[in-house]
């Protein structure tokens, strides 16, 4: 009966996975907040501290007033506008910047520091974004869907001689390595090196940028100290982009690269795999061919 399937597909595998999920909700938000709340306190206390300390130097001001300036200073915050600095600051809405949001909004990154701030440019944004993001997942699809075409050449490896199978897997481990440098080892030495920030940071933001997930903590071209080129934010974009479509390409790669070597591992110890397998020429059992899919 249909009302019996589902609920055993229900008590089978949703509500098992259902509940991991919960725990690792659980776990993650027991941690961040054992982790992150006595600095928040501090950093509380430390902001009462400095305000007060201010009030005694400029008898001038009141709580009042006070208040008041720190409410504009977060009305300009949230607009996009950095408080430090004055009015010669970079505009975040040069073509530069502007092409940097839109990069982020297409790939849903959304760091929160820069959002359309009038009505015009936030119906614009649902627009651009409702067919954006379609279309960099179909983008991004069609390069993952062309690499597995490729690899698909591999799937008849086991007929060729074990240098070749070696070879290939060292091309795979190659590839995934320079692509490792220069993804995510590069890009964040320059980020350090031009923001001033340590290798850690850099290293931060750019998992937190290419793993959609975008808090908006770190973001480049955003110090108003310092000089950027004018396509900075540009090029940072398109690193976005690309990073991205390498993830989309080696997220493949990882199962097959451990499926050979674990294939390369068995023969060179004389083993194979006991389902499938039929002996070669030479003795050794010859692996049972895994197709590759998505």
């Amino acid at each position: 009966m249909p009302g019996t399937g589902f609920c055993s597909c229900w008590g089978g595998r949703v509500l098992p996975l259902l509940l991991a999920y919960v725990c690792y909700l659980l776990l993650g938000a027991t941690i961040f907040q054992r982790l992150e709340k006595p600095a928040e306190a501090q950093s509380r206390g430390q902001f009462q501290f400095e305000k007060l300390r201010f009030l005694e130097n400029y008898t001038c001001l009141d709580q009042r007033a006070l208040e008041q300036f720190v409410q504009v200073i977060m009305e300009a915050w949230v607009k996009g506008v950095n408080p430090k600095g004055n009015s010669t600051n970079p505009s975040n809405w040069d073509f530069g910047s502007s092409f940097f949001f839109a990069g982020t909004v297409v790939t849903t990154i959304g760091y929160g520091n820069l959002a359309p701030s009038t009505e015009a440019g936030q119906v614009f944004c649902v627009f651009y974004a409702l067919v954006g993001i379609p279309l960099n997942v179909v983008f991004l699809n069609h390069l993952s869907t062309g690499l597995r075409a490729h690899l698909a050449t591999l799937e008849r490896w086991e007929d060729q001689p074990r240098r070749s199978q070696l070879l290939q897997v060292l091309g795979l481990v190659l590839f995934l390595t320079l692509g490792t440098l220069a993804i995510l080892i590069f890009p964040p030495m320059v980020f350090s090196r031009v923001e001033g920030w340590s290798f850690r940071e850099g290293f931060y933001f750019a998992f937190i940028t290419l793993s959609t997930i975008g808090f908006g903590d770190y973001v480049v071209g955003t110090d108003p100290s310092k000089h950027y080129i004018s396509v900075y934010r540009s090029l940072a974009a398109v690193w976005i982009l690309l990073g991205l479509a390498w993830l989309a390409l080696v997220l493949p790669l990882g199962p097959l690269l451990l499926h050979r070597c674990s294939q390369l591992w068995l023969l060179s110890r004389g083993l194979g795999l006991k389902d499938g397998a039929a002996p070669d020429p030479g003795g050794l059992p010859r692996p049972q061919k895994i197709p590759i899919s998505a």
